[in-house]
């Protein structure tokens, strides 16, 4: 028995070729479009100013004040009387307080009497070279001015040691250095000038509050009498 349909009239039979032929179509379209390159354009502004040749304003009707004129001034008399002066005016005189050469000046003093004062100005003098070197309290015992300068540095380095706070903020941003510290002992032995230099401020300012609080020495002596003596000690901040 033969088949009823032409087998030339089976659409089916291309479907699959058909399918391929589809796709590739899309792909090949949808990598075109991915291709093209597009630029913008430039756009131009326009700026358009609208004048208007006549300004129509009202404006509002004002009252006008009429003002009196002033009135003409005084016209001056036909005739001037002349009146005399009837007060007297008396005149101050002023002396003068210059004198001259021919003034003769009563008890002068003479040159011989003046004294003319010397002011001396308070020595101050190197710890390394004076006399006396100032007493450090608990050194009051020793001998030999070499002894007693050995325990005036030994002292310092204590009361330093003791009294040594490092700063908070330089612990923070670990800032360490030597601080070089000079000041002086006056004459009444206290501490006074107190000059530092070092890499930082806030260890400037923690080496002179170590040494301000120094306690009130016995002060050097030269020739004789108390006189002002300069220290310097270095100050080693370090991080451990």
């Amino acid at each position: 028995m033969k088949p009823k349909k032409n087998p030339n009239a089976d659409i089916g039979r291309n479907s699959g070729l058909y399918f391929m032929i589809g796709l590739t179509s899309i792909l090949f379209v949808t990598w075109q479009s991915f291709e093209v390159k597009t630029y913008e354009k430039e756009s131009k502004v326009l700026e358009i100013a609208q004048v208007t040749d006549d300004l129509k304003e009202d404006v509002p009707i004002t009252e006008i004040v009429k003002t009196t004129p002033p009135p003409p001034p005084p016209s001056a008399p036909d005739v001037i009387e002349i009146v005399e002066d009837v007060e007297d005016v008396e005149e101050t005189v002023i002396e003068s307080t210059e004198s001259s050469q021919e003034i003769y000046i009563e008890d002068a003093i003479s040159v011989d009497d003046v004294e003319v004062g010397e002011v001396e100005e308070e020595e101050v003098v190197p710890f390394a070279v004076i006399e006396h070197v100032p007493v450090f309290p608990g050194c009051e015992n020793l001998q030999t001015e070499e002894e007693r300068k050995v325990c005036f540095s030994k002292k310092i380095q204590e009361h330093i040691i003791k009294n040594f706070k490092y700063p908070p903020t330089a612990l923070e941003m670990r800032i360490s250095g030597k601080v070089y510290v000079q000041f002086v002992i006056d004459s009444q032995g206290r501490v006074r000038n107190i000059e530092k230099r070092g890499p930082d401020r806030l260890l400037e300012k923690e080496a002179a509050r170590i040494i301000a609080g120094l306690p009130t020495v016995k002060p050097g002596i030269q020739r004789g009498k108390p006189v002002k003596v300069k220290y310097a000690i270095p100050i080693n901040f370090v991080l451990q």
